[in-house]
């Protein structure tokens, strides 16, 4: 990574500095804390990490984060893992979710889309009645803290009602979405032993109905904890037997109730990849995903009540859950359910454009699709809302960067991109989003505030300009409370802080440039490592998936028993290519011109697809465990994979390789 400061991609005006609500923070913090008032956002960071309570402080009074208790200090245990978080405070997420319903009742909260694209508002006023008759209902079925309460929905307004009516009693809420599988969707709940289930009788995907009734009868059977099945009739079809009706459960003209928990009280379970075994069930607190994505939102991504906030996602994804909290800063959610690509590859921006969003965020995958596809957005739709284009999932090539910046620039519009990377163990982002910066192609903006990000050696050296290990030295709001049945922490602290004792190893490899960017290289447990030097599999992605060829791509690093080492790249072509010499050639030219002669793979070959996660991943460490010759039973989580006969031609690779 050279430190020479290359010509920023996108640079913020003036205007829009000075207009920034991380601006605003920042004088009111230096006027109120001490912050300093110069050196701009590097100064604010380093502020936020050396000075990490009077940073959070400053956090929840700029947000007036309506504490029912107060707190006797910001930080009570400052241990990780084990950090106390505002002791002795009460406080609910719910509350603080539906606070716009006072001033904004007649505006959308939510703006609910399908695949017809014709977006149906549903008003701050109607959400929190909803909310309101839903808390109640639930207290009736004798919901109580610290109760489990699931959904198997999809990205609908139910799913938002459910989840804040749920928060509201002091209930943790956990949901997936109808297109697992019943054992997917067990391996989840069956650990946390839901008392109520909210679910669908089928979902539209791709202009086709899927009938789920089967499926949900299933989990019916295997959830012997529930006291409740709620039926939500998206398909028309009548309530099963026992099971009670969702227009009855939100009729009531009722005022919420919101029960004043602790800050850290769990307010939801999300579940790891799981590839390799049960999926951990990683508990998140009221307090800490309150205060974490005010910062986040309200902050980095400067949102606010004249915002509209799309994200492409599911309820199967930490993103949903981040998407339903932009109601923490008044902003109207943006809530699409079915396919990113129906009826054709540009419906993602069609719903950006019919929602008027300001912020719209995707894949990294979605961009290099549409990119590939001859999509072009700013032309073919009226954007000139849209001010920022996220992205997350993977890292964003270079290309990525480019094609989004030029397609925008053709029209005329300022385009703010931001990459942004974090994941389901904090449900929030390291690094990523800063309107005050500049953009520099293939790399996040910065460190968020409060996270004291760092890259390292395996000795835990701090690197700069170099690749390391992405760790994070101090505690973070929103990091895990525990995993569901993990008595002693065991389970967590072996998952995070095994290999550095006290700090939060995250499992990516990052470079921090000395401009104080970031570049995300892929996951560390799947680094490629030819001749001691080490390179990160999205690194070879950027450059292999450049040709239009290839649709899609997965490399990895075999140990052999002998000690030699195996780097096979596994190719699945686009309608009509031919994996001949030609193609062959130019894969391996544009590895070795690019990135380095060391990493040419030493086979290449095409596979029918590349297989992911359920949360769209791809699936690097099985792959790498089922060539070393490991059952695939043992080497992955068939739960977990999105299409588990994509696995076959690995596994016979595996079986007939010498």
């Amino acid at each position: 990574m050279s430190t020479v400061n290359p010509q920023p991609l996108w640079q913020p005006t003036p205007e829009r500095i000075a207009e920034a609500r991380i601006t605003r923070f920042q004088a009111w913090a230096a006027q109120h804390h001490g912050a300093p008032a110069d050196g701009g956002y590097a100064a604010l960071h380093r502020w936020s990490v050396e000075e990490l309570e009077t940073f959070w402080k400053a956090v929840t009074e700029w947000f007036d984060v309506p504490f029912a208790t107060p707190y006797e200090r910001v930080l009570g245990e400052r241990s990780m893992p084990g950090a106390q978080w505002f002791p002795g405070a009460t406080l609910n997420y719910a509350e603080h979710a539906l606070r716009a319903a006072d001033s904004r009742a007649d505006e959308p909260a939510l703006l609910h889309v399908d695949e017809t694209h014709d977006p149906r508002p549903v008003t701050w006023a109607e959400l929190r009645r909803q909310v309101g008759s839903l808390a109640a209902e639930l207290r009736a079925l004798g919901v109580r803290p610290g109760d489990r309460v699931s959904g198997y929905l999809p990205n609908v307004p139910q799913a938002v009602v459910a989840l804040l009516a749920t928060a509201a009693v002091g209930g943790v809420w956990t949901s997936c979405a109808p297109d697992f599988g019943a054992r997917s969707v067990l391996d989840r709940f069956q650990q946390v032993e839901p008392v109520v289930l909210f679910t669908v009788d089928g979902y539209r995907y791709g202009g086709k109905e899927h009938d789920r009734r089967d499926i949900v009868a299933e989990l019916r059977r295997e959830l012997p904890t529930l006291r409740a099945v709620v039926h939500i009739p998206l398909l028309g079809t009548d309530a099963p037997d026992g099971a009670l009706e969702w227009s009855a459960l939100t009729a009531a003209d009722t005022e919420p109730v919101y029960e004043q928990v602790p800050f850290g009280h769990p307010l939801w379970v999300l579940y790891s990849s799981g590839t390799t075994g049960l999926p951990k069930a990683i508990v998140q607190s009221q307090g800490g995903i309150l205060v974490e994505h005010l910062k986040q939102l309200g902050l980095h991504c400067d949102l606010g009540p004249e915002d509209r906030f799309f994200w492409y996602t599911s309820t199967g994804w930490m993103m949903w859950n981040f998407l339903v909290s932009g109601l923490l800063t008044g902003t109207t959610v943006v809530l699409y359910d079915g396919s990113p690509g129906h009826p054709d590859t540009g419906a993602q921006w069609r719903i950006a454009e019919r929602t008027g969003a300001t912020l719209y965020g995707t894949s990294a995958a979605y961009v290099m699709a549409c990119r590939k596809a001859g999509v072009h957005p700013a032309r073919d739709y009226d954007l000139s809302a849209v001010t920022c284009v996220a992205t997350t999932g993977s890292p964003l090539p270079p290309d990525g960067f480019r094609w989004l910046h030029d397609e925008f620039a053709e029209s005329g519009d300022d385009l703010w991109i931001a990459s942004v990377s974090g994941g389901t163990d904090v449900c929030s982002c390291f690094a990523g989003a800063v309107p005050t910066l500049p953009v520099h192609v293939g790399e996040l903006q910065a460190p968020c505030l409060g996270t004291d990000l760092q890259s390292w050696d395996p000795s835990g050296k701090p690197l700069t300009d170099e690749v390391g290990e992405l760790v994070v030295t101090n505690p973070m709001p929103s990091m895990p409370i525990h995993f569901w049945n993990d008595p002693d922490g065991s389970r967590y602290h072996d998952s995070y802080f095994d290999t550095y004792p006290g700090v939060w190893r995250h499992g990516d490899w990052i470079t921090l440039t000395s401009r104080g960017s970031v570049v995300i290289h892929g996951r560390s447990d799947s680094t490629l490592n030819r001749q001691g030097v080490r390179m990160g599999s999205a690194d070879i992605y950027e450059a292999v998936e450049r040709l239009p060829e290839i649709r899609e791509s997965l490399v990895v690093g075999v140990e052999q028993p002998d000690g030699g080492y195996w780097m096979p790249l596994f190719v699945h072509l686009a309608p009509g290519a031919t994996l001949d010499d030609d193609l062959t050639d130019r894969i391996r030219k544009a590895i070795r011109t690019q990135l380095s002669p060391r990493h040419v793979p030493d086979e290449i070959i095409e596979v029918p697809g590349i297989p992911h996660t359920l949360t769209g991943k791809r699936i690097e460490v099985p792959v790498k465990r089922l060539l070393q010759g490991t059952p695939l039973e043992k080497a992955v989580n068939p739960g977990s994979i999105d299409d588990l006969d994509l696995l076959v031609p690995y596994q016979e690779l595996a079986r007939t390789r010498p």
